[in-house]
């Protein structure tokens, strides 16, 4: 077995509970990481963690990343239960459907605060830690194609994943000098539990897709892995979209 990227390093992975999220936490395990694992529903955060310990260091810390607060916490857990933090990867999100003409603010307001609000104190937390104590680091934000590309009843939630796209961008200048890095994912259509549930979306975005085939979550992870490990230390600030190469056609499963 050849060497493991993230050996004695520490992963916070929000959103984690299950689909992509879990699929990013288990392979930082399997290299070598500890990782702390999020996610809003209590006893899936616990018993996702308690799966993957079989893996590794793996420690559920549930919770809502909407606020500063509790963003500040999920680090100071990290680096009071391994010593130290080296990857985050702000993954979580929420995805509220609904046409514009009719969208309700309190749908608006809570897209927001988890899609845009959670990434930016996760990163803004991470970052102070990494700078305070001299510590290159790495963070990853999980964009979406609907960030490049508009979607039947997603304006909310596209316009959230374009918004961290740009973040990154900032963070180029604020984070650079301190030899952190900052980049996104966004994932195109992916094979998880919650897609699943539509007996039809596998079929469908096989046929949407060039490439032949949705993701599936293990395609995603691997790449963000790639983002937040040393061969990428020289990227930032960019967005790698994994997505088979819908959107360079972007045919729609509406027609």
């Amino acid at each position: 077995m050849g060497k493991r990227r993230f050996e004695n390093k520490t992963a916070i992975v929000t959103g984690a509970g299950k689909g992509i999220g879990f699929e990013m936490a288990k392979s930082l395990l399997e290299e070598g990481a500890k990782v702390i694992l999020n996610d809003v529903d209590e006893a899936l955060c616990e018993e996702s963690a308690r799966k993957l310990s079989e893996f590794g260091n793996c420690l559920a810390f549930p919770g809502n990343v909407a606020t500063a607060e509790f963003n500040q916490e999920l680090v100071d857990f990290a680096v009071s239960k391994t010593g130290g933090l080296d990857v985050v990867m702000a993954n979580a999100g929420i995805t509220l459907f609904g046409s514009f003409l009719d969208y309700q603010a309190e749908d608006l307001y809570k897209v927001l605060q988890v899609n845009i609000g959670g990434t930016f104190f996760l990163a803004q937390a991470a970052g102070k830690y990494f700078i305070a104590n001299k510590r290159r680091g790495s963070i990853l934000f999980t964009s979406s194609v609907t960030g490049h590309q508009a979607h039947k009843d997603l304006a909310a939630y596209g316009m959230t994943k374009a918004a961290i796209e740009l973040l990154a961008k900032h963070l180029v200048l604020e984070l650079s000098p301190y030899g952190i890095n900052v980049n996104a994912i966004a994932p195109g259509a992916t094979l998880t539990e919650r897609t699943l549930e539509d007996p039809e979306y596998k079929r469908i975005w096989a046929n949407l897709t060039p490439i032949g085939s949705a993701a599936y979550p293990i395609d995603i992870a691997q790449t963000a892995l790639f983002l937040v490990s040393e061969d990428a230390k020289h990227i930032t600030g960019q967005t790698l979209v994994v997505d088979g190469g819908w959107t360079s056609v972007s045919p729609s499963p509406f027609e």
